[in-house]
Order: structure tokens, then C-alpha cells, then sequence
């Protein structure tokens, strides 16, 4: 293209507050003070790739926004950085898009599940999987991640006793998993398949966090994870993740087989969703095309972000115990060696530290004692947030000895 990415200072404050964000302007409608430092939605505080602003503003000059579709070279371009990032060859006609990944999530409880019916799901996991399914009639059963040595792994005998005793249809898979950070092993997604297939189970696997992972780990697709994968398996991406993007709404939900993607494609369409987001497909192309020095440069900057914090705690916070992430850019933090109940930790957060971090107990009742912090921002508003809760810790400890 002749350019080159101009968007690379991630040192940058760039001034969030009066744009409409979750983030930052809503504090005080969802009970927070006004003055609340905000590290829990994931977003970043990063400016986006150049070359996708500049896509971006070329289509709103042409200042006609009509109904819009993708083209092949939409496809060409998503397929480029699925094979050249995580070794995944698809097929166009796999491809369905939706306006987000929760939608698609949702979507899915409704084509494969009946009213009544169990899903199951992993927790803590990110919360708006339980939501899908509680919203839509189903019930949700968890397999729960086990916490041992620093670490969470699955109990794969307790998943399929679950999916046999609940009767187990769908099963919502979290990969890259967010909050708790793991990056699922080829191995432990193949046990996971080999029980779901034995079982019938469909497998739903999120995968929106999939270019995110630390050095010494892998994303393994759930596609690649089993050689019958492609017969149960609904694979979710975006780039809402990768490239800051959420606000354009767009998804590309991956379904090799015909039969599961006629009934998702069905459920979409009952949803009253057709035509995509004009700037969602623009974006989505230049991202894909073209954003990979920017996305390598802002991983890179979460990643020095996550070695800071980490000594950081070790240094000034010894109450608190970071759960090394091997993926994501949302950093799982324990703090239950303060012996605190889930309202008076968020109290000591919330109106002490004056952060707003996501409190541990919505991700399930396994999250309790935990909060998740967002490492997507600038090395200053982390350090800020860090003494912030330095400073609330120390005077907690005060009043506790008093």
C-alpha cells in the first residue's frame, strides 16, 4: 500500500471520556464513583492500526452507507491470517457473520438446545456465557476448572459425567480462556473431543482471544484438535479482540458442517439479522491485510505491561497473587489471602483503590476472592491503578491492626 503504520506509541493517554465508552463514561450509571480508574471491560486504550483508520476514512468519504455485503476478497483476507497465524486452512462457505461473538453464542443455544435443556461450560469463564443460556430458557451446568499449584486444568471425568447425568448437548468451550488465561493444550482439546464425540455433544468454541499467547504456548483451534472436529464443532473469531474493534460489530463464526450451519443460519435469520455493518466489513479486511505490525507491536507492549505488573505485585503486594496467563491480555489476580467476603473485596476495589476491575464472582461462584484486570492500556495508567490498590491494601491492613 505504500504506507506506513503510524499508530505504534502505546504510551500514549488517549483521552477516552465524552466518546460514548462502556469504559469510561458509564461509571456512574453503573454505580461506580465518578473518579473510578477503569481497567475491567476488554478494550484496549490503544488507537487502532493506521492502515485500518485510513480504510476507515476513505469509505466515509464515498458518504454512501447502504445495505453491504463481503465480497472474496473479504473472505481471502480472513483466510490469509487464519492459516499464516494459527495453521487453519477454511472454506468460504464455512463462513457466517453475525454482529458480534455473544450473538453468535446465543444463536447457537437456540439451534442446538430446547427449552429446559443443560448447556455445559466451564467456570469461572467469561460471564455473558452464562447469560446466553439462562436468557433463553436453558440451564447452565459447570464443569469447574480446578485451581492447583498456581494453575487451572480441566477434570475431564467430572466433564463427561456432567454430559451424561445432565443429558449434554452443547458444550461452550472458552479458548484462549477468559479469565483465568489458559491456553488449552492439542491434547486436552482432543480428550475434550474425544468425549464429546463420544457423547454427541456440539461444541461451541470461542476462540476471540486466539492471537493473544505468551511465549512457550500455542492456540490449537479446536478445529485441529481432533481429526472428526469439523463434524461438531462452531468455531467463533473476530477482530473486535485483536485490533480494539468491538464497537464496529462484526464476527466470523467458522461451521464446516452443512447440517450445524443450516441451523445456526436459521437462527440468525429468526434473530432478524441479514446485512453487516458497513464499516465492520472494511475494518475487518484492512485488519486482516494489514495489521499485523501493529498487532505484533501492541502484543508485544501488553506483554512488557504483564512483566511490570508481575513485579510489581511481587515488590508491593504481597496480599495479591498474579495467575500467570498464558493468554489473553486480561490478567487473573487472587485475593483471598486478604480472607475478604466478594462485597467487602469489591468495596475495598471499588471505594478504596478507586478501580474498577471485573469482580471474580460473576464469572461463577469458582471466581469468588478473584478480580480481572485489563493490561491493554498505557504503562502510566497501570502504574496508577497499581498504587492505587497499593495504597488501599496498606490502609486496609492499618485498619484491620488498629
Amino acid at each position: 500500500m505504500g504506507q506506513t503504520e503510524r499508530n505504534l506509541n502505546f504510551d500514549e493517554i488517549v483521552e477516552r471520556k465524552n466518546t460514548d465508552s462502556l469504559k469510561y463514561d458509564f461509571a456512574l450509571r453503573r454505580g461506580m464513583p465518578a473518579d473510578v480508574l477503569p481497567l475491567w471491560v476488554a478494550d484496549m486504550d490503544f488507537r487502532t492500526s493506521s492502515f485500518i483508520t485510513d480504510a476507515l476514512e476513505e469509505r466515509a468519504r464515498h458518504a454512501i452507507f447502504g445495505y453491504t455485503e463481503t465480497r472474496e476478497d473479504y473472505f481471502e483476507a480472513l483466510a490469509g491470517w487464519m492459516k499464516n497465524r494459527h495453521g487453519l486452512e477454511i472454506e468460504s462457505k464455512w463462513v457466517l457473520k453475525t454482529p458480534g461473538v455473544v450473538f453468535a453464542l446465543a444463536a447457537a443455544v437456540k439451534a442446538y438446545t430446547q427449552e429446559g435443556d443443560y448447556v455445559l461450560i466451564q467456570q469461572p469463564v467469561y460471564y455473558p456465557l452464562m447469560e446466553v443460556v439462562n436468557d433463553n430458557g436453558r440451564k447452565v451446568i459447570s464443569n469447574d476448572l480446578i485451581f492447583e499449584d498456581g494453575q487451572y486444568k480441566m477434570d475431564f471425568e467430572d466433564f463427561e459425567q456432567k454430559i451424561v447425568q445432565y443429558q449434554v448437548k452443547l458444550f461452550m468451550l472458552c479458548s484462549p480462556h477468559n479469565p483465568v488465561g489458559r491456553v488449552w493444550t492439542k491434547e486436552e482439546l482432543g480428550r475434550i473431543a474425544d468425549i464429546c464425540l463420544k457423547h454427541g455433544v456440539i461444541v461451541v468454541s470461542d476462540e476471540i482471544h486466539e492471537d493473544f499467547v505468551y511465549d512457550g504456548h500455542r492456540h490449537v483451534p479446536f478445529l485441529l484438535s481432533h481429526e472428526r472436529a469439523k463434524e461438531f464443532c462452531i468455531t467463533c473469531t473476530s477482530v473486535s479482540k485483536t485490533f480494539n474493534l468491538a464497537g464496529l460489530q462484526i464476527a466470523n463464526i467458522l461451521v464446516p458442517d452443512q447440517r450445524l450451519r443450516r441451523r445456526l443460519r436459521a437462527q440468525i435469520k429468526a434473530a432478524g439479522y441479514s446485512q453487516l455493518n458497513t464499516f465492520g466489513v472494511v475494518a475487518c479486511k484492512a485488519a486482516y491485510l494489514h495489521g499485523e505490525e501493529w498487532f505484533n507491536a501492541a502484543w508485544n507492549y501488553i506483554q512488557e505491561n504483564l512483566k511490570f505488573l508481575k513485579e510489581y505485585v511481587a515488590k508491593e503486594l504481597p496480599e495479591v497473587e498474579v495467575i500467570e496467563p498464558q493468554g489473553t491480555y486480561l490478567v487473573w489476580l487472587s485475593f483471598r489471602s486478604l480472607g475478604l467476603c466478594d462485597q467487602a473485596l469489591s468495596d475495598l476495589i471499588i471505594h478504596r483503590a478507586k478501580l474498577w476491575l471485573d469482580d471474580g464472582a460473576i464469572f461463577g461462584k469458582k471466581g469468588s476472592g478473584f478480580q480481572r484486570i485489563n493490561l491493554a492500556t498505557s504503562r502510566a495508567t497501570l502504574t496508577e491503578a497499581l498504587e492505587r490498590l497499593k495504597n488501599a491494601i496498606l490502609e486496609f491492613n492499618q485498619t484491620q491492626s488498629a
